[in-house]
């Protein structure tokens, strides 16, 4: 069962960072959010069986949220933004597609350099989860530095969320209210985003953050 818990818990972390690369390649906003449904339901597994190999009910619990909150509610609510604002549904990018590859590429190394070294006396597949983690909360960053649409950053932001989970169900006796506070705050956020949508939807007539600084901009001459 060890080799076999071990074998599964690393296919679902390496397939969480494998979306992640996806996230970034996506052009059109309906497939970027399709692409963190489908990594909110992969957090979910893995969830539930380091729920099971770890003896750690609690975790199941940890799990039916991901998958309600993050792969149902949330993408279903971005989906119908997109519908009644009637916005763009290609993604203005700062950087190419290669570009962005390469440095993610490279950030995923810099999290496998930081964290395998510093974590050597832990177990093999908490390391090796801390390091996959840390991969996705780097690429979530980077996803919300080379998108200028708001949505799409957003997704960012919540992928990141889906980074910490997969840190925290990793570490073996975390406790539930670690998982729950980040999951309250994770919601709060989307509904100050959402306020935030239709706020600047009104404003601008787009939810590219570009015009967002050129506004401020005229505001400070």
């Amino acid at each position: 069962m060890g080799e076999i818990g071990y074998d599964v818990a690393h296919l679902l972390g390496t397939s969480i960072l494998l979306v992640s690369f996806a996230l970034l390649y996506q052009r059109r906003l309906t497939s970027l959010i399709n692409a963190f449904a489908v990594q909110s339901v992969l957090l979910a597994a893995a969830a539930a069986w380091q729920g099971w190999i770890q003896a750690s009910p609690h975790l199941y619990l940890t799990a039916l949220i991901a998958l309600v909150l993050k792969a149902v509610v949330i993408p279903v609510a971005l989906h119908r933004i997109i519908a009644r604002l009637g916005i763009h549904r290609t993604i203005e990018r700062v950087l190419g597609v290669a570009s962005t590859l390469a440095l993610a590429v490279g950030l995923v190394a810099l999290s496998l350099a930081l964290v395998l070294p510093l974590a050597g006396e832990a177990a093999a597949l908490t390391r090796e989860d801390l390091a996959l983690a840390l991969s996705v909360v780097l690429l979530a960053l980077l996803m919300m530095i080379s998108r200028r649409n708001a949505i799409g950053q957003v997704v960012g932001f919540m992928s990141l969320e889906n980074g910490l989970i997969l840190a925290a169900i990793g570490v073996k006796g975390m406790p539930l209210v670690v998982e729950m506070s980040v999951a309250f705050a994770v919601m709060v956020a989307f509904i100050i985003f959402g306020v935030f949508f239709f706020q600047i939807r009104e404003r601008f007539d787009s939810l590219d953050v570009q015009y967002l600084e050129r506004f401020r901009g005229e505001g400070d001459r």
